[in-house]
């Protein structure tokens, strides 16, 4: 593959892939018999995006689920109708996405009332909490505590004073996919679709629960085509048996904090030991105040490692700054919440935390190592929306919301830079523009073409300028409009 005209590091040039890397970078490169060309035009080339922290699985999942929260849901009227037009999949109707400000707090009888004859679960925004209607507590015999299957009396399962179920599960996900009926499996091509038109070409998957079993099918996934994305993979303490390669490498053991009910605090730091011992880093996902001093007080006594990292900090207090910094602790977090829930929070969230909230330029003033992820399908998954959200530090309304962190465009791209949190990359939080963002002889040829230059880029830091993706050398994606015309072999996504 042979990229002419495009902008690299600020200057126009050509760059050629072969064998998944990048093998030459200059001016006028002569393009060889039957070598696909795609020509640039002048726009920006850049490393492909690496999203820090998303759940893939659940991505490919969330696609054919019924949206159920704002901004494509936002009464109950339109939530029974969404629900009630759905098709079953396997007998159920899954829904995500759902915030209160759609039809306030649901339960059972809340949603008998929206959509009562089949079996139903949605998924709050959070990811934290199901809801289930009275038709799938009886398919999950639920209701009396003394049936087989709830005779493991998982904790998670909230019941009234009677001792009934009220169709609210905690951090289910696992309890319930192990009950429910099998469907067809998601798309996982789908998902990796959705993501390559974006620009990301690597992911980590931060999903806590990953094993053996699921490291088994991504990697089959990448094998049989489905999924072209090079994947970071946290998860349990199993994974630490798998194999890592170039294409699905092992990352940190993930730990869920969970304010309600945390962990023992001996055993959780003799678990970060077991992991330090195995070249394992070790990812809290904090998201309250006493979750995050919860996650720096465990990493301070069983001793950091560069490979430690915070995830979300969404409150993220001046002393829980200084602490990571000292310790050397990175950090992930989701600047598209700003814009994504900003006006949910300029409501709700106590006055003296919305300074806090998802900080961005405090952790780079600080020197700490910082990267963005989107969350998705928690967030939406568009690394540019994040970006842009980390600059004008805005709701979706337009509402300022904690203007102070705002940070500049170079800054916001280098957050998705696919070696941000490289323990052996240089700490130095500074961006110099695309410059930072670079193409070096020999790296792996996942690279992200954009159709206009940097300096116009800035301005509107939008997916829509995505013009063609390349994962390895391969194009994955591409608009094939515009300034990007295909010449040779090359053919559009």
């Amino acid at each position: 593959m042979l990229i002419r005209d495009a902008e690299i590091a600020g200057r126009r040039l050509d760059l050629r892939c072969e064998a998944g890397r990048v093998r030459e970078i200059g001016p006028d490169l002569p393009r060889r018999a039957g070598e696909a060309c795609l020509a640039a035009g002048g726009g920006a080339l850049v490393p492909g995006l690496h999203d820090h922290h998303l759940h893939f699985f659940a991505l490919a999942a969330a696609l054919a689920s019924i949206p159920c929260g704002p901004p494509q849901v936002a009464s109950a009227e339109a939530l029974a109708r969404a629900l009630r037009a759905a098709p079953a999949r396997a007998g159920w109707r899954r829904g995500t996405g759902y915030f209160e400000s759609v039809a306030g707090p649901l339960d059972r009888l809340r949603l008998d009332a929206l959509a009562p004859e089949i079996p139903l679960r949605i998924q709050h925004r959070s990811g934290v909490m199901w809801f289930l209607n009275s038709a799938a507590i009886a398919a999950l015999d639920l209701d009396d505590p003394a049936t087989p299957r709830a005779a493991a009396r998982f904790p998670g399962i909230e019941r009234d004073a009677a001792g009934r179920a009220t169709g609210r599960l905690f951090r289910a996900d696992t309890w319930l996919r192990e009950r429910l009926p099998r469907a067809e499996p998601p798309d996982l091509h789908s998902a990796a679709q959705q993501l390559a038109q974006v620009g990301i070409t690597s992911f980590t998957d931060a999903t806590p629960s990953n094993d053996l079993a699921q490291a088994r099918r991504f990697r089959a996934a990448q094998q049989d085509g489905r999924l072209p994305q090079r994947v970071r993979l946290m998860g349990d303490a199993s994974l630490v048996a798998f194999e890592s390669d170039e294409r699905l490498a092992i990352d940190a053991r993930k730990f869920l904090l969970d304010e309600p009910a945390l962990p023992d605090l001996e055993a959780l730091i003799d678990e970060i030991a077991v992991a330090h011992r195995a070249g394992r880093g070790c990812a809290f996902h904090c998201v309250t105040r006493v979750e995050i001093h919860f996650a720096l007080a465990a990493l301070e006594a069983a001793g950091a490692s560069p490979r430690d990292r915070l995830e979300h900090a969404s409150i993220a207090p001046l002393e829980a700054i200084e602490q990571a910094k000292r310790l050397g602790v990175r950090v992930v977090t989701q600047p598209n919440f700003a814009y994504e829930r900003g006006d949910d929070y300029l409501r709700e969230v106590d006055a003296r935390d919305r300074g806090d909230l998802y900080r961005v330029r405090s952790w780079l003033a600080a020197d700490v190592t910082l990267a963005a992820g989107t969350d998705a399908p928690h967030g939406e998954a568009d690394p540019w929306r994040a970006m842009r959200a980390a600059v004008s530090r805005e709701t979706r309304s337009g509402e300022p919301i904690g203007p102070e962190e705002r940070i500049t465009p170079e800054e916001a791209l280098a957050l998705f830079a696919p070696e941000r949190l490289d323990p052996r990359a240089s700490r130095s939080t500074a961006a110099a523009g695309p410059a930072r963002f670079g193409i070096a002889l020999g790296q792996a040829a996942d690279l992200c073409l954009l159709d206009r230059p940097w300096r116009e880029l800035r301005e509107d830091l939008s997916s829509d300028h995505v013009a063609a993706v390349l994962c390895a050398g391969q194009l994955v994606f591409s608009r094939a409009e515009g300034s990007l015309r295909a010449e040779g072999s090359l053919r559009a996504g």
